[in-house]
């Protein structure tokens, strides 16, 4: 997918008239987020083809913009989907200020508890399958996932 700079000018233009402080859009291979704060408009896109030009966007509005692009990391081919068993809330904690179950970088077992998924007002504790290194968690705290939906990926070796 291409940018059109003219047609985001005029995106990031509309955006400030009407004071929304973020919109995402997203495609299969492609997400643009705009957030607005006090001092700066954010545009983060997030592509799978790290050679897609990005270039600064000048705006009429008083607010600079700063764009930034982050490329999704390439998925091991050997690395394990830990998937939704059901519909419900993402938490990565027991409770808001108790620490993850599961985070990038962290080393499970087998049996281990990696999130809980709420359902119908029940916490239920997702178990890890298989042991290995939790390599990224692709689900926000409190966030709604769908049945199948990939939650985490663990790198078995």
């Amino acid at each position: 997918m291409t940018i059109n700079f003219k047609e985001l000018n005029e995106l990031l233009a509309a955006i400030a008239t009407n004071n929304i402080t973020e919109l995402t859009l997203k495609n299969a291979d492609f997400e643009l987020t705009v957030s607005q704060g006090s001092q700066f408009t954010t545009v983060t896109t997030i592509s799978t083809d790290a050679s897609q030009p990005l270039a600064a966007v000048p705006t009429s509005n008083s607010s600079p913009v700063v764009v930034s692009q982050v490329v999704t990391p390439s998925i091991d081919k050997n690395w394990i989907e830990v998937k939704s068993p059901m519909v419900g809330t993402f938490y990565r904690s027991p409770a808001p200020d108790e620490p993850a179950f599961a985070s990038s970088g962290d080393r499970i077992r087998i049996g281990q508890t990696v999130c809980i998924i709420e359902a119908m007002k029940l916490m239920n504790e997702i178990e890890a399958e298989s042991a290995g290194q939790v390599m990224e968690v692709l689900v926000e705290n409190g966030q709604p996932i769908e049945f199948g939906q990939v939650l985490m990926y663990v790198n078995p070796g």
